[in-house]
């Protein structure tokens, strides 16, 4: 309680007190509210661990008519288990800065004798105690983490010898040891990269590579690999978040969208949702945007969800002919525009023709869309300004001819038929088929998107499905990064291994920029 006697009798101290006192209730107050707001976050983040863990002993223990079979329960438990390592690494990296971490309960795997073994020794900078005198080995700490090599497995053995002063005994020097993103366990950064690469590029689930570690006396659980893999995406997550921000402030993109099953915990089946992909590749005219993927979950295929993700885009944003993007158009809607791709208006043709019946206005359609694509293949790689150029030269004309009889056709043939429907889908979207016309740097179709894609339902045929929605973004996440790393052609093996080694490092959130995909240098 203020004593009024400690009052100023002078008005302006007294405003100057009145003021202090304002000042330092508001900077209570916002500390407060940050207290809450991070009490809120983690009580959050332990429902999530509760509802993973319920899901978890559903997918496992139940009912016998809603169980499943071995490997689709594997691959179901590996994307449980890896969303659980990602949000404990997140209550780990808030709440547990300054403490001693906790012992989980983790086959954290044994490293048989028969592996070689690679010794690094870790030396102190300067051994001379600050008496003079130079200190001795005492002692030393020895760690062994599992290390992978394509095709090879090694234990890299770190050793830190422990160095005293013979004349005054008293001061101890030993190196610091290395940064881990797994502390305490067996991997290193390589062995992880390895597992993600194996798993997103080369589509092998987790419970499979545990397989083959034990072939070489290797016994790893495959919750052990979805431990290591979660941790590191967990880690990764600030530079997929990065990538997708740098992507957006393009104006020019690809958006496609691809099915991506969810296995619905303890019913043996999935619910449908999808993996949505917003891509740049600016190559075809020198465009100074390294090409790149981000792919994001979505439980749906709304256009809404088209629409979050985009959210602070404005530019090109080429698509197929899906209604859902046709809420990007609306008038409230973002400063977008859409450029529909050829390749799906000249498959809708294309099909009429493997048909007994003959098609001749299908295979008429067919030779003139094949007109333009030999014209956009001899300016592909060219500047914006030259294939404009061209196209206005070359292919506008076309395009006339092409409308001409367009409208011919279509008062041909009904429009309920297989021929008219064929018709209608391209005079429908031709405004966003022609905008190539106008722009050097729109493509005539969707393909860059599409190839991008093309790993991802590979990996759905050997996965089946996603065992968990969180489980299904985290893989959304590290095939981003992989599949940026394809079109840069850049070794993902090297570039997971070397950012993992970054970020456990203390790579600064505020440089995050270097560690994406286009800016790795590799050796």
């Amino acid at each position: 309680m203020i004593d009024t006697a400690d009052l100023p009798d002078d008005i302006e101290a007294l405003k100057a007190q009145a003021l202090a006192l304002m000042a330092e209730n508001s900077e209570l107050q916002q500390q407060l509210d940050a207290r809450d707001a991070e009490i809120l976050r983690l009580e959050n983040l332990s429902a999530s661990l509760d509802a993973l863990v319920a899901a978890m002993r559903q997918a496992m223990f139940g009912r016998k008519s809603e169980k499943i079979c071995d490997d689709q329960l594997q691959l179901a438990l590996e994307d449980l288990e890896t969303t659980e390592a990602v949000v404990i690494a997140e209550i780990e990296e808030d709440v547990l800065n300054d403490r001693p971490r906790p012992k989980r309960k983790i086959n954290r795997g044994a490293l048989p004798k028969h592996l070689p073994r690679i010794e690094v020794v870790i030396e102190p900078e300067d051994i001379t105690c600050p008496c003079g005198a130079e200190r001795h080995v005492i002692g030393e700490d020895v760690t062994e983490r599992l290390d992978v090599i394509p095709a090879k497995f090694q234990v890299i053995v770190t050793r830190r010898p422990k160095y005293a002063c013979r004349s005054c005994e008293e001061s101890i020097l030993q190196a610091p040891a290395p940064a881990h993103i797994i502390t305490g366990g067996l991997p290193t950064e390589r062995t992880i990269a390895s597992v993600i690469v194996s798993k997103y590029a080369d589509h092998i689930p987790l419970y499979r590579q545990a397989q083959i570690y034990a072939r070489e006396g290797i016994k790893l659980d495959r919750s052990t690999l979805a431990d290591w893999v979660g941790r590191a995406a967990f880690e990764l997550r600030p530079v997929y978040e990065a990538m997708l921000q740098d992507l957006k402030s393009s104006n020019k993109l690809f958006m496609d969208e691809t099915t991506a099953p969810v296995l619905e915990p303890g019913k043996g089946k999935t619910r449908q949702g999808y993996f949505w992909a917003l891509a740049r590749d600016d190559r075809a005219w020198q465009g100074t945007g390294p090409p790149g993927v981000c792919f994001t979950y979505a439980p749906g295929r709304s256009g809404k969800y088209a629409e979050n993700i985009l959210d602070g885009f404005e530019g090109v944003l080429q698509v197929d002919g899906y209604a859902g993007y046709n809420r990007l158009l609306k008038p409230n809607a973002p400063n977008i525009q859409l450029a529909y791709c050829w390749a799906h208006a000249r498959r809708k043709l294309y099909e009429l023709t493997l048909s007994s019946t003959p098609a001749p206005i299908a295979r008429e359609g067919l030779q003139q869309i094949a007109d333009l694509y030999r014209i956009e293949k001899t300016i592909r790689g060219q500047a914006a300004e030259q294939r404009l150029a061209a196209r206005q030269e070359k292919s506008a004309p076309l395009i006339d001819a092409f409308k001409i009889w367009l409208d011919q056709a279509r008062a041909q043939v009904s429009a309920k038929s297989p021929t008219g429907a064929a018709l209608k889908y391209i005079a429908r979207y031709w405004e966003g088929l022609i905008l190539f016309l106008g722009d050097g740097r729109i493509e005539m179709d969707n393909n860059p998107v599409e190839r991008t894609i093309r790993p991802i339902a590979l990996n759905r045929k050997n996965a089946l499905f996603a065992g968990h929605e969180t489980g299904a973004q985290d893989w959304a996440m590290l095939a981003s990064l992989i599949e940026t790393c394809k079109l840069g052609q850049i070794n993902p093996h090297d570039y997971l291994d070397r950012t993992l080694k970054a970020i456990a490092n203390g790579h600064k959130q505020t440089e995050i920029d270097q560690l994406l995909p286009w800016n790795f240098k590799q050796d």
